[in-house]
């Protein structure tokens, strides 16, 4: 059964950050909409089958309530949400095991960061509503769920639709080991758990999986100077100083929406699939915008890009590849789509 699996953040695009830059805010309903617009994208492409899952403010269960697309919604239990990151890796793990073809994320970087920590080998379709995003994608919900729904029901083979996405890993010297999904950064004198803008200054050394000169965040600080894409086979490393050190570049990035600010580049460099840098404490490691783990003095990391994480579904390629074999000419949608009940409404 054509099975696609729904995680919705509720807390993305809705944080503090926006209070530090002009970025827009997401509110439940904005979500709620996306939700519908992407389900009855995924029915008319096949899709028979939903997964989802409760969460504080009923987005999912608003969205589907009053669409009549001939597809059952499953939601699945998970526990009590706490709007925290262990919501979403229950979700991604309850609808692994439940047998869904294929994942729409409406999150940002650090959501999916998650979903690859959960099921790197999930095929996705990541749909933005974050603030500094460059793992998701800004494009209309409608489309996002007809490419999901493509590849759940295998009327477009996952590798012809989707390639799997570059991740940076890390690993402690305790052995334990992390990831991003785009960039990990080395902080000095900064706190966890801040949800401030970092302040350029503070950074030592960024470890980027993509590094794109068109994006806001990190990436562009090292896609300025050396551009690195999702299908480029390499990862870049930055390293970056004080203002006042001999022989660094100062270089203007915006690191948040309508936000510039000047970083101060000692090095960069390509990094070959595999290659490790090495950071050293004392500082915070950040991933993918979260201040995640401080290092002590003495303490090292070793970081490095390999295309591990999950396959990410172009919706371009899927919806080009439907088209060539004439999906959706003279279709007809299956028992119970209702052409005239698609609609969503707000609870």
């Amino acid at each position: 059964m054509p099975t696609v699996g729904i995680i919705a953040n509720p807390m993305s695009g809705i944080d503090i950050r926006r209070l530090a830059a002009r970025a827009r805010r997401e509110s439940p309903q904005d979500k709620q909409n996306q939700i519908a617009r992407a389900v009855i994208g995924a029915a008319a492409a096949g899709t028979t089958r939903f997964l989802l899952v409760r969460d504080l403010f009923r987005m999912s269960e608003c969205a589907v309530e009053n669409i009549n697309v001939g597809a059952a919604f499953d939601f699945l239990d998970i526990g009590s949400p706490e709007t925290k990151p262990s919501d979403t890796t229950r979700a991604v793990q309850a609808m692994r095991d439940a047998g869904a073809t294929a994942l729409l994320i409406i999150g940002g970087d650090g959501t999916n960061r998650i979903v690859a920590q959960a099921w790197p080998e999930a095929p996705i379709v990541p749909m933005s509503t974050g603030t500094n995003n460059v793992f998701p994608v800004m494009q209309e919900a409608t489309i996002s769920g007809a490419s999901a729904g493509l590849i759940a029901s295998g009327a477009v083979a996952l590798d012809e639709g989707a390639r799997r996405a570059k991740l940076v890993h890390i690993e402690y010297s305790d052995g334990n080991r992390d990831l991003a999904v785009i960039d990990a950064v080395a902080l000095a004198d900064d706190p966890i758990g801040s949800l401030l803008p970092f302040d350029p200054e503070k950074l030592r050394c960024l470890i980027l999986a993509r590094a794109e000169p068109a994006a806001v965040g990190m990436s562009p600080i090292g896609g300025l100077v050396q551009p690195c894409g999702f299908d480029d086979d390499f990862g870049v490393e930055v390293r970056c100083t004080q203002p006042e050190t001999p022989g660094s570049k100062s270089l203007l990035a915006a690191v948040s929406p309508g936000l510039y600010r000047r970083a101060h580049i000692a090095a960069s460099r390509k990094l070959a699939f595999g290659e490790r840098a090495v950071i050293e404490g004392p500082c915070v490691l950040a991933y993918d915008g979260d201040r995640t783990r401080a290092l002590e003095p003495g303490e090292r990391a070793e970081l490095w890009v390999e295309r591990s994480g999950p396959w990410v579904i172009d919706a371009t390629r899927t919806m080009r590849a439907a088209a060539q074999r004439g999906f959706y000419v003279d279709r007809h949608f299956h028992d119970g789509f209702d052409q005239d009940r698609q609609g969503p409404r707000c609870c």
